[in-house]
């Protein structure tokens, strides 16, 4: 049987804060970029988690995230794997992983990334190949200054099929259909759990110390019946 998740309902908010001050994040836009010189800048920056490269089709864009950024993405991506943890969603997080679609010209680097119905396909791989391996099904974002380079497309042309983005007011969700995203209230990786819900969580997280928060998250969703 299908899970289906009971969340006490809660009012909207929009929380007002100085968190677009708070990340410092330094980029760097370049076109007319090789594959070969994206790929060798990506193996050369190999676990340095502090940058994100983004790459579509000759255009270059390299980030500098701050700790409130990864903060954010850490959160973000708790919450999916308490609520996936909670449902008994099998699942795999590949993290930030660089993602490359060499026949595409396309490649990222999520804020985290997910797999759940191909989970069993990618456990215990060693790397990614998107030549013959299938991409995240959730990738989340955390887009507070808003880059020169929209990943939206370029998520689009690898299939992702979910994205979760944050904003700094709020996370809202989106899904693929005919090549294109189109927001929605719930997720499709989890179903039923809606936007507001996340954000209500996140923000939480932000003030609760961590023993707390995993009650409230476990609190949020006690109602859901056994699969």
């Amino acid at each position: 049987m299908e899970a289906v998740l009971d969340f006490p309902k809660v009012e909207p908010r929009t929380k007002q804060s100085s968190v677009e001050k708070e990340l410092t994040v330094e980029r760097v836009y370049l076109q007319d970029v090789s594959w070969e010189t994206y790929r060798q800048l990506v193996e050369d920056q190999m676990g340095k988690r502090d940058l994100r490269l983004t790459y579509d089709d000759g255009e270059l864009e390299i980030m500098v995230v701050s700790y409130k950024h990864d903060a954010y993405s850490f959160m973000l991506g708790e919450i999916v794997s308490t609520i996936s943890d909670w449902l008994e969603f099998d699942f795999v997080g590949a993290g930030s992983t660089t993602f490359r679609a060499e026949k595409k010209r396309k490649g990222f680097e999520g804020d985290g990334s997910f797999y759940f119905k191909n989970a069993e396909t990618v456990r215990g791989k060693d790397e990614i190949d998107l030549s013959v391996d299938p991409p995240p099904e959730l990738v989340i974002e955390i887009d507070i200054t808003h880059g020169s380079l929209s990943k939206f497309p370029i998520l689009a042309a690898i299939g992702v099929e979910e994205i979760w983005r944050f904003d700094g007011n709020g996370v809202v969700f989106y899904r693929l259909r005919n090549e294109n995203y189109e927001q929605v209230a719930e997720s499709v990786c989890l179903p039923n759990v809606k936007s507001e819900i996340v954000t209500e969580l996140l923000f939480a997280a932000e003030e609760m110390k961590r023993s707390e928060w995993l009650k409230l998250v476990h609190q949020t969703i006690k109602k859901v019946p056994s699969i």
